[in-house]
């Protein structure tokens, strides 16, 4: 069941990781994301950050994968403390998601994010 949890989790973190990207590469979906305040493309700076947000998101999957033991088994004893970082993440992407006055954010955001906690808390627990 950790195997499936990883799984789902990182399908939905590619899934973010390929639209912060496509953000970034300018397509013009801005008001689906930083809460709708940059509607079309996003200014260069904000372009700059949707990369360091798919860069954390990707990075989140792979401790993901370690703590599932899927990829870097030496790894493994590090993963149980820093998955809880990666559950963090996940309440306030939840908490952003469900507050925004993005009404997409809201539609869209908020249940991936609320799927990627409920992921990363049962491979923290487990």
């Amino acid at each position: 069941m950790i195997s499936v949890s990883a799984f789902i989790f990182n399908f939905f973190a590619a899934v973010v990781v390929i639209f912060q990207l496509l953000l970034a590469l300018g397509q013009p979906w801005g008001s689906l994301a930083m809460g709708g305040k940059y509607p079309g493309k996003f200014p260069p700076l904000i372009r700059f950050l949707a990369v360091i947000q798919g860069a954390l998101m990707a990075f989140m999957g792979v401790i993901v994968s370690i703590r599932a033991g899927l990829i870097f088994p030496e790894w493994f004893d590090i993963s149980k403390k820093i998955i809880w970082v990666v559950v963090a993440f996940n309440v306030l992407s939840v908490i952003g998601n469900l507050a925004t006055s993005s009404k997409w954010e809201r539609i869209i955001g908020a249940p991936v994010s609320i799927i990627l906690l409920g992921c990363s808390i049962f491979l923290a627990a487990g």
